[in-house]
C-alpha cells in the first residue's frame, strides 16, 4: 500500500496522453502541443514507469491503447478538468457584465458548452447570453452591433486580420453511393437556408459551368441534412465532423471547395473585460486541444 501512495501522475504528462487520443498519434499531440515527438514519448514512458503498466501499444495493427492505457484516459480526462479549472478559479480577477455571444449550430455540439459551463462557474457575475443562427446571420447582427462576438465559419481565404482563428476544416461534396447522377441533368442539391454561404458558393459556382443544381431539400439543422444524404436524396456540401460512414465523398466533376476556418469575430465596438476573458478561454482551449471537441 505505501509503494502505490507514493507513486504520482504528472498532470504534464496526462495532458500528452489526452492530446494523443485526440489528435491520433504521438507526432500530431506534440505538433498540438508544441513540444518534440521525443518529449512527448519521453512523458508516456515516465507515466508507464511511474505506473509500472505499459499505456500505449507498440505492436503494428494493435490498437493505439492498451486496456490499461484507455481506462488512464478516462481518469486523465477528469483530473485535467478539474486541474485546469481549479487554477482558473484561484488566478480569477472579479468580471462583472454581459455578453451576447453567437455562434453556429456546428459549434453547439462540441465542448464549447463546457468551457462556457466554466466561465460561468469562475464568474458568477458575468451574464452570456447565446444564440444559434448561420454564420451569414451572425455576421450581419455583429455588423449592427446586436452581438458582442460570434464564432463562425468562413472560407479560409476570408479570415479578417481582426478575426481570432480557432481551427480549420475541410469541406466536402458527398452523397450516398447509391445515388447515380446522370450527366446533362440537375444534380439534387441538400442546402441549408438562404443564408448558408455553402449553398451560395455552389450556386455560384454552377452557374459558372460547372454544373446545375436543384435544390431537393432546404433544412437549417446539419442532422437533417446528414439524413437526406445516407438516404440518397442528393449531394449536400458538408465539412468533416459531419461525415458519416456510408457517405461517399465526390472527387472529381465538382469544384473543390475552399477550406473552412473556425474564427471568434469581435463587433465593432468597445471591448469589455468579461468578453476578453471568455475569448482567451475559447482560445486557450482550441490551443490545447487543436479544434472544438464534438461532446460525447
Amino acid at each position: 500500500m505505501a509503494g502505490v501512495m507514493t507513486r504520482r501522475l504528472d498532470i504534464e504528462a496526462l495532458r500528452a496522453l489526452a492530446a494523443i487520443e485526440k489528435h491520433g498519434g504521438v507526432t500530431r499531440a506534440a505538433e498540438a502541443l508544441g513540444l518534440s515527438q521525443s518529449a512527448v514519448s519521453h512523458k508516456i514512458r515516465r507515466l508507464e514507469e511511474s505506473l509500472d503498466c505499459e499505456i500505449l501499444n507498440r505492436k503494428p495493427n494493435a490498437p493505439m491503447f492498451t486496456t490499461a492505457g484507455q481506462d488512464l484516459l478516462g481518469y486523465a480526462r477528469r483530473i485535467l478538468g478539474i486541474h485546469d479549472e481549479a487554477v482558473l478559479s484561484l488566478s480569477k480577477s472579479t468580471l462583472q457584465g454581459k455578453i451576447a455571444l453567437g455562434m453556429t449550430e456546428d459549434t453547439t455540439c462540441t465542448d464549447l458548452s463546457r468551457i462556457l459551463g466554466r466561465f460561468r462557474r469562475l464568474y458568477p457575475e458575468v451574464t452570456v447570453r447565446t444564440i444559434v443562427r448561420m454564420s451569414l446571420t451572425l455576421q450581419e447582427l455583429l455588423a449592427q452591433g446586436a452581438l458582442d462576438a460570434a464564432i463562425i465559419q468562413v472560407f479560409q481565404h476570408e479570415v479578417r486580420p481582426a478575426d481570432i482563428p480557432l481551427f480549420s476544416e475541410t469541406l466536402h461534396w458527398v452523397k450516398s453511393p447509391d445515388l447515380a447522377l446522370r450527366k446533362g441533368e440537375a444534380v439534387p442539391f441538400l442546402s441549408f437556408d438562404e443564408n448558408c454561404f455553402y449553398r451560395r458558393w455552389g450556386i455560384d459556382r454552377g452557374q459558372d459551368g460547372w454544373t446545375v443544381f436543384e435544390i431537393v431539400l432546404e433544412c437549417s439543422s446539419a442532422a437533417g441534412i446528414v439524413a437526406g444524404v445516407t438516404s440518397g436524396l442528393g449531394v449536400a456540401l458538408l465539412n468533416q465532423r459531419h461525415l458519416r460512414p456510408g457517405m461517399e465523398i465526390i472527387e472529381n466533376g465538382f469544384p473543390k471547395p475552399p477550406d473552412l476556418a473556425y474564427v471568434v469575430r469581435r463587433a465593432r465596438k468597445p471591448r469589455n473585460p468579461a468578453l476578453e476573458s471568455l475569448v482567451r478561454e475559447i482560445e486557450a482551449e482550441t490551443s490545447r486541444c487543436g479544434r472544438l471537441q464534438i461532446a460525447v
